[in-house]
């Protein structure tokens, strides 16, 4: 085994953008298919790590210790950067998105259990093969992975969850796109004629260039830091509580009320232009981590009958996006973002959301509603719901007899 400490860790996520870039650019097919750069280059990497597993009984580990702080730097810009006049302008759309997203929670439990139990598993596993660790992610999954184990005697209930967790993280990433390519077909492209603004606000276009000056960046440097702290702190306080909530979701909320505050008292504006740069650069770094980090033997490991429950995991996502988050949310370019930020969370997690519309957003202009919509369900609500969702299908009876 070959360990990587924190300054080749580093390294090498650094490595694996600056690879995912050069690919985007030089293949079509990943630039039609607005495949995010961070996606591509930790995913052949990861693929290049199994090979070396399988074939030379070499595995490479990185030190994880980078990922939960960049994770919350990007979630910590995201606060800093919704001000309270954009959540009320965004508050119906936001309210219609949180019933789509929650439908989804629905149906994907309901179709996770009914192909377990078509395949003859426990109808438990289709469940957390479900919401718990698509539209749940890692963490939620490895919570509920040792409920399942504990008190309803699932077997390798945790094994299952970071392998499902692993999947829609993968194809959370790659499907996006495709749902809006095939989307933007019907709307067209928007501002066809228009001259868009040379600086973007927030990170609908990570790569345009923004004005930032040393001492700007180190206010906004500090912002972030306090976030992060003010977040670590509040989540301590409130941990073993009826309002205990994860720790990226304390951050956020720190943020917003940091952005507001000094802004209603007049004592600083904050350049949000300088906060999506270091969100962005937070979020590529840690997307490069996770994706280069991934155990892919694990998702060989996993018996055909998963396979094929999460694959169809994967076209009702898909499906889901066209037919239902499109629609109902207005069938315009703004709702085509809002599908390809759906399919990364609905998969995966908020991170691979942002970084599916921005490849949307980079090509094809912003959608400013849609970066304003995403983070916040993605990152609060989604939780809450998926908690309450999760509980009502483990009161149904016959869940409760499998267990």
């Amino acid at each position: 085994m070959l360990q990587l400490d924190f300054y080749s860790t580093l390294v090498a996520a650094s490595l694996v953008l600056l690879l995912g870039r050069w690919l985007v650019a030089r293949i079509g097919f990943l630039r039609t298919y607005n495949i995010p750069e961070p996606v591509a280059g930790g995913l052949l990497v990861a693929l290049l790590l199994l090979a070396l597993r399988l074939f030379a009984n070499i595995e490479v580990r990185f030190d994880p210790s980078l990922q939960m702080p960049l994770m919350l730097a990007f979630f910590a810009t995201i606060g800093l950067n919704a001000d309270f006049a954009s959540l009320k302008k965004g508050g119906r759309i936001l309210a219609v998105f949180l019933l789509v997203v929650t439908a989804l929670l629905v149906v994907q439990n309901a179709m996770g259990i009914a192909l377990a139990t078509a395949l003859g598993l426990d109808p438990l596993m289709g469940l957390l093969a479900g919401s718990v660790t698509l539209s749940g992610g890692h963490g939620t999954g490895a919570a509920w992975g040792a409920v399942f184990s504990e008190q309803y005697g699932v077997a390798s209930a945790s094994e299952l969850a970071i392998a499902s967790a692993t999947f829609g993280l993968v194809l959370g990433g790659l499907i996006g796109g495709p749902v809006a390519r095939l989307l933007i077909k019907r709307v067209g492209v928007p501002g066809v004629g228009q001259t868009q603004p040379r600086l973007p606000k927030g990170f609908e276009q990570p790569n345009q260039e923004r004005l930032i000056t040393a001492f700007s960046f180190i206010e906004t440097l500090a912002l972030v830091a306090i976030s992060l702290k003010a977040g670590t702190l509040l989540n301590g306080a409130i941990q073993g509580t009826a309002f205990e909530l994860p720790t990226f979701v304390c951050v956020l909320f720190v943020g917003v009320v940091l952005r507001n505050g000094l802004s209603m008292l007049g004592w600083h504006q904050v350049f949000e232009r300088e906060v999506s740069v270091l969100g962005n650069v937070s979020l590529s770094l840690f997307l490069a981590i996770a994706l280069m980090s991934l155990k892919l033997w694990d998702l060989a490991a996993l018996a055909l009958p998963i396979v094929i429950l999460l694959a169809a995991q994967a076209l009702l996502m898909a499906l889901f996006a066209i037919f239902v988050t499109f629609r109902v949310m207005g069938r315009n370019y703004d709702a085509v973002v809002l599908a390809a930020g759906h399919c990364g969370f609905g998969l995966g997690a908020t991170p691979t959301a942002i970084a599916n519309m921005q490849a949307v957003t980079q090509r094809f202009g912003p959608s400013q509603i849609a970066f304003l919509v995403v983070p916040m369900v993605g990152a609060f609500f989604i939780d809450i719901a998926n908690a309450v969702v999760i509980k009502l299908y483990l009161a149904l009876p016959f869940l409760g007899a499998a267990g």
